[in-house]
């Protein structure tokens, strides 16, 4: 297939115009140890129309919720205790749960790097306010519709089978041609079905097309 080139994933930092925030009332779970933090981001994203549904003190929690309540959203520190906010955004969004919004002290930015590969898809930098906070969410909740729509495409159960197989191969040739975790083979594959407007399983068919060819 023509166009796909496999190359090493650069920082997902582009942003986009548009909001994902269909529902009038969007559904978030805050994830922060630090309760005065927490009460703080709650209060914030009251104030702007969202609807908190859960709050969770630890990682573990925040998966729990998150799997539970099915929010749109959910806003998770990067630290937490049981477990913390990366591998906690990495189950979430490896079952496609909703939306992740890292929150990270200045600090700890060198976390932002392992933040995005683990499926974060924005993030805030404390202290915050409602200017940093809710155009984050929006480009979250937006990345977020994007890689549903893609997935969303293939309505048949064998189809659907079909193609997890195609992208499970081409997973492995990403993992092993540019040295990617599991991962991030996967997130290469949905960011370039986005910026390619095509569907993932024509982008992991290009990548073994790629790789046939290569021999």
């Amino acid at each position: 297939m023509q166009g796909i080139t496999v190359s090493k994933p650069q920082d997902p930092t582009r942003s986009t115009s548009d909001s994902g925030a269909e529902a009038e009332h969007p559904r978030v779970v805050v994830a922060e140890d630090e309760a005065l933090i927490r009460l703080d981001l709650v209060e914030l994203l009251e104030e702007h129309g969202y609807e908190i549904v859960g709050q969770a003190s630890d990682g573990e929690e925040a998966v729990r919720l998150a799997n539970e309540l099915e929010p749109d959203l959910i806003v998770m520190d990067v630290k937490m205790p049981k477990m913390d906010g990366i591998t906690a955004a990495d189950k979430i969004a490896e079952d496609r749960i909703c939306a992740v919004v890292m929150l990270t002290a200045f600090s700890q930015r060198d976390l932002i790097k392992r933040a995005k590969e683990a499926g974060a898809m924005a993030y805030v930098v404390k202290p915050f306010d409602a200017s940093d906070v809710i155009p984050a969410i929006e480009i979250a909740m937006a990345r977020f519709a994007e890689i549903r729509g893609v997935e969303d495409e293939v309505m048949d159960l064998e189809e659907r089978l079909e193609s997890r197989k195609i992208v499970d191969q081409a997973k492995g040739i990403l993992q092993t041609s540019l040295d990617l975790t599991e991962p991030e083979a996967f997130r290469w594959i949905q960011k370039t079905a986005m910026d390619l407007r095509k569907s993932m399983r024509e982008v992991a068919q290009g990548v073994i097309d790629h790789a046939e060819n290569e021999k």
